[in-house]
């Protein structure tokens, strides 16, 4: 058993988190807890135990991590979740608490894409250009309030909570919708909004891949913004072998 340890800490949010989680739920002898950033207003919870909000920075983890006695940390943050990312690794160097990073593989554009790859939201704004345009947005609630200075495009915002009206720019349309999409309804929307561009983050995986799909099918131009770079660390994607890097490096009684 780790409890004398402390509980595994699995740094949520995904897909990926929530099927970690139910893996290790059914292992007593690897307890876990989750934790969420609390970026989602109503996060679905998983069946281990979890934790909702921040931890205050490198030093407040590193305390968290200290009184739980936390054996390892498993990074299953969102791909764009980038200081988070680094305040995990950050901490457990100080502690010398193995870190693994779990997450989606990239997306790659393949023939037929129509591709416009950007390293942020604030290069994506400008990317739109000037001519007024009609733009599905898939970034993210809290990226929806750069493209307040990029007023004459009409947008639709897709988004899992409602923004602040203050979050958006101002010919803006939102819809509230919780992955996954699928391909039929992605090109149904798509066609019947008459779109001119995708904007969306590369967060990887099949939960929204469908959206890219669609693009391609109509020639519909993407404006990709790239990950952020992720610290320096192992990274597994299959969670098979995430569980087998876990009874690896799971203390010794």
């Amino acid at each position: 058993m780790l409890e004398e340890h402390g509980r595994i800490l699995i740094l949520g949010g995904t897909g990926e988190a929530m099927k970690l989680a139910a893996a290790l739920a059914a292992r007593p002898d690897l307890p876990a807890i989750m934790s969420f950033a609390g970026r989602t207003k109503a996060p679905l919870l998983p069946a281990i135990p979890s934790r909702i909000g921040g931890f205050g920075g490198v030093d407040g983890l590193a305390a968290y991590m200290r009184e739980m006695k936390t054996p390892m940390v498993i990074d299953a943050t969102h791909p764009f979740a980038a200081q988070m990312s680094q305040h995990a690794a950050q901490a457990c160097a100080r502690l010398g608490v193995p870190r693994l990073s779990f997450t989606r593989r990239q997306w790659t554009p393949e023939p037929g894409d129509l591709w416009i790859s950007v390293p942020d939201i604030e290069t994506a704004v400008d990317a739109l250009g000037a001519a007024s345009a009609k733009v599905f947005l898939t970034v993210g609630r809290l990226s929806l309030g750069a493209f307040r200075r990029a007023p004459q495009h009409h947008y639709v915002a897709r988004s899992i909570d409602q923004p602040d009206a203050s979050e958006l720019p101002p010919l803006c349309r939102v819809l509230l919708a919780r992955p996954p999409f699928s391909l039929a309804d992605e090109r149904a929307l798509m066609q019947a909004e008459g779109f001119d561009y995708l904007c969306t983050k590369n967060s990887g995986g099949g939960a929204t891949q469908s959206k890219l799909l669609a693009a391609r099918d109509l020639c519909l131009k993407v404006i990709m913004v790239e990950r952020p770079p992720a610290p320096q660390g192992e990274t597994l994607y299959d969670l098979p072998a995430v569980l087998d890097w876990i009874s690896a490096h799971r203390p010794a009684p």
